[in-house]
């Protein structure tokens, strides 16, 4: 109990003058117990704000990162014209569990093995620190993009009445079997060629080439990637060395992908699932996402109050980028209603 009140007086003092702050945070929240029940000991999470809270905490909106993302990466998606404005609510930018700020198989130094996660974790580590170090017994929205998404759909269902809005973007309440396959086959990698002796950099190069094919549609590179070039485009995947989002982190963040599944305490129901939502939801996504199949979002808004934009443009899982404008006008209504 006194940790906690010396951490909520510390974060009073840390958003006392309501200024933005883009600066990187780190909060240690204890030995934390994942779903699996293995330990993460002196579990870390990574934080950024922007904008002002209001005097009665009632315009909190937590953004968490998607798969590799960092919350430095997400600065530029927040602002008055942006995805969501830092002019009107306080946004406070989650690094996700094994994205290499929070901790991650890449900084452990626990007596144990960094555990396997979910998605399911990384959303109750940062219910963790809202509650207990915050000191915020309810926020107002969530909104993440892939993997964040992932994180949004798992908040409304694991916290019913812990949010008001959420918006999921390019993501998925459950990955389809079009997702598991392609997943699995960046696993494989992974754990094949590094029991065959490749190097870092070979894997990755492999990895790389694989989210260079899905992540737009073939269309677009079609259209975007000269042939005649080719031979150029194929030398950026050469000599790739990640320090942050290490392979390791990015197994342990794919293997939470892989288990993630918000209809599982429900009987593997959406109906049931969606009953239990209290939430009003947003869910965008593109019609030619190949990274992550937009066909069990588009079911999840079908059968519920959700409200659903289909966007139809070939920059697949990129395709927010490209409309932003218009995703962002949506996103910034919705949060205003």
């Amino acid at each position: 109990m006194r940790q906690r009140i010396i951490h909520v007086i510390l974060f009073i003092l840390l958003t006392s003058a309501f200024t933005t702050s883009a600066q990187q945070h780190l909060t240690n929240i204890g030995n934390f117990v994942t779903s699996n029940g293995d330990t993460i000991y002196n579990c870390t999470i990574g934080y950024r704000t922007h904008g002002k809270l209001a005097p009665d905490s009632g315009n909190v909106i937590i953004y968490p990162t998607w798969f590799g993302g960092t919350s430095e990466h997400i600065n530029g998606l927040i602002g008055p014209e942006k995805l969501v404005d830092d002019t009107e609510f306080y946004i406070i930018v989650f690094d996700a569990l094994s994205n290499g700020v929070s901790s991650s198989p890449s900084n452990y130094k626990g007596p144990n093995a960094f555990p396997d996660i979910t998605i399911n974790d990384m959303v109750k580590s940062q219910h963790y620190l809202l509650k207990n170090v915050m000191g915020l017994d309810s926020i107002y929205g969530v909104i993440g993009g892939s993997m964040g998404g992932m994180q949004a759909f798992e908040w409304v269902t694991e916290y019913p009445d812990y949010i008001k809005k959420a918006v999921s973007y390019v993501s998925t309440p459950r990955p389809t079997s079009y997702d598991l396959l392609q997943w699995n086959i960046r696993l494989e990698i992974i754990d094949s060629y590094r029991k065959l002796g490749a190097e870092d950099s070979q894997i990755w190069k492999l990895l790389d080439m694989q989210s260079s094919l899905l992540a737009r549609s073939p269309a677009w590179l079609v259209e975007n990637i000269d042939q005649n070039e080719f031979e150029t485009y194929m030398l950026k995947f050469d000599g790739i060395h990640k320090n942050i989002f290490t392979l390791d982190n990015y197994r342990s963040q794919l293997v939470a992908m892989i288990s993630h599944n918000i209809f599982r305490h429900y009987n593997n129901s959406i109906e049931e699932t969606v009953n239990t939502i209290k939430a009003n939801m947003l869910v965008m996504v593109n019609k030619t996402d190949h990274l992550v199949n937009p066909i069990a979002a588009q079911d999840f808004a079908a059968n519920s109050d959700t409200e659903l934009v289909l966007l139809d443009n070939n920059s697949g899982h990129l395709g927010i980028g490209v409309e932003l404008k218009y995703c962002g006008k949506t996103i910034r209504e919705f949060f205003r209603k």
